[in-house]
């Protein structure tokens, strides 16, 4: 019976541990197997907490026994990026900088989860602090795509999404600076959410650029995202039930997202554009030349940031670093403050124009990803395959921070291809109805 568990989203296993069908030991027990047998469980898994996973479902089976569950996904279990604080466990950020790390105390998104009923199954592999859209992480593993056995599975929460998509996890909880939530999402055929920077909470968070750092769930599922959202901030969940597409609409956005867009996810952009459309959406067409400036920012941007966060423990040993992601972080040291502040300045301009052009729309769409998840091999051997592919995964993606927006992955018909909705900022119960609608309408 437990075999089907691992296929189930994270809502119908709470359905089902509130109906008396499913022991929420018994479930912490069988993912805990599952990663233990699981052939490829060590490049998804950075280490397993299952003392604290089991003393948990503990709780929560003696909660759903007495009728005093705390919510939907009481004694539903999670996994959780390794940058993602946990009291007593190590929390490495996927660098050996960091080796040996151990808060003491958790995250306060994972204390809010933890009140909420989750059980943490443990810590998954992530890029290299963050840093990559890739997943490729010599350092300390690269976790393995769901759909090519040669391909990285996107970044820079590769394992969150692994965790899922592999069936050895429920859901999982990541992080996103330029698209390190809906990349892997995409290519790993799951619902990703990027939140508005600042809608949940960071302290315990490791950081890369604090002014885009967000949080965010991976899961099978519309629904189970918005539960999750909902446990990670402790408040009660957007109500999903109604959600059309009909009359909603929407701006197929044509600067900057679809060019040099390869076939597979260009035919599944167009596929989308078509089910919203037989959904009776109104489909529109919208050009935004300055949004194409405020990309040519993003380097000043993320680079200054993250170096300023990062010299002093990088220039303390290098060499323990991957060679593309130290040389990202070195790129943003030659940056001028004033740049910096400028560069800062002509944004918020640029993001107040977005919120006029866009202010009529219900959603603006895109594709997640103009490419397909690259070759790991040659990304080691291929330095400009390495930044050519790199820089477009997150092309689209980082559009979303750059605006400082919510947005939402979708799976689409062809393999690891998603489709991106983009929404205002703080708009996260009106991006999930228009997901729950749209994941009904493309199937």
């Amino acid at each position: 019976m437990s075999g089907i568990w691992f296929n189930m989203t994270a809502a119908d296993l709470g359905r089902a541990i509130s109906a008396g069908k499913i022991n929420p030991v018994d479930l912490t027990e069988a993912f805990l197997e599952q990663i233990n047998k699981h052939p490829q469980a060590g490049r998804i898994y950075a280490r397993l907490s299952p003392t604290r996973a089991r003393a948990e479902a503990t709780g929560a089976a003696d909660r759903a026994r007495t009728g005093n569950r705390r919510g939907p996904l009481d004694g539903v279990p999670v996994s959780w990026k390794d940058n993602f604080d946990t009291a007593g466990t190590a929390t490495e950020a996927g660098s050996a900088l960091l080796k040996g790390r151990v808060p003491a105390r958790d995250a306060e998104v994972l204390e809010n989860a933890t009140l909420a009923g989750l059980t943490c199954l443990g810590k998954t592999h992530m890029s290299e602090l963050a840093f990559s859209g890739l997943g490729l992480n010599p350092v300390t593993a690269t976790p393995p795509c769901l759909n090519d056995e040669r391909a990285v599975p996107g970044g820079s929460s590769s394992g969150a999404a692994a965790s899922v998509a592999f069936g050895l996890a429920p859901a999982a909880i990541g992080s996103d600076t330029g698209g390190s939530v809906r990349i892997p999402a995409a290519w790993n055929d799951l619902v990703g959410l990027k939140t508005t920077e600042g809608r949940l909470p960071s302290r315990g968070v490791v950081p890369l650029c604090e002014r885009f750092d967000t949080i965010g769930p991976l899961a099978h599922s519309v629904e189970d995202c918005a539960l999750l959202l909902a446990a990670l901030e402790g408040r009660p969940a957007p109500d999903l039930t109604g959600a059309t597409l009909a009359g909603q609409r929407f701006a197929v956005l044509e600067t900057v997202a679809l060019d040099g867009m390869r076939e597979a996810p260009a035919k599944a952009f167009e596929a989308a554009c078509a089910g919203f459309g037989r959904s009776r959406a109104r489909i529109e067409r919208l050009e935004l030349p300055e949004l194409a400036e405020a990309m040519a920012l993003a380097g000043i941007l993320f680079t200054a940031e993250a170096w300023g966060i990062w010299r002093d423990e990088i220039e303390a040993a290098p060499g323990k670093m991957f060679g593309p992601i130290y040389e990202r972080f070195r790129s943003g040291q030659g940056i001028a403050a004033a740049d910096y502040v400028r560069a800062w300045r002509r944004l918020q301009e640029i993001r107040a124009i977005w919120r006029d052009r866009t202010a009529g729309f219900d959603a603006i769409l895109t594709p997640t990803a103009p490419i397909l998840p690259p070759d790991a091999e040659r990304l080691m051997t291929d330095g400009d395959y390495y930044a050519t592919e790199n820089l477009l995964a997150l092309r689209n993606t980082r559009i979303g921070n750059l605006m400082g927006l919510c947005a939402l992955s979708l799976p689409s018909s062809q393999p690891s291809c998603g489709i991106q909705l983009l929404a205002p900022a703080f708009h996260e119960e009106r991006l999930l109805r228009i997901g729950a609608a749209a994941e009904r309408g493309l199937g």
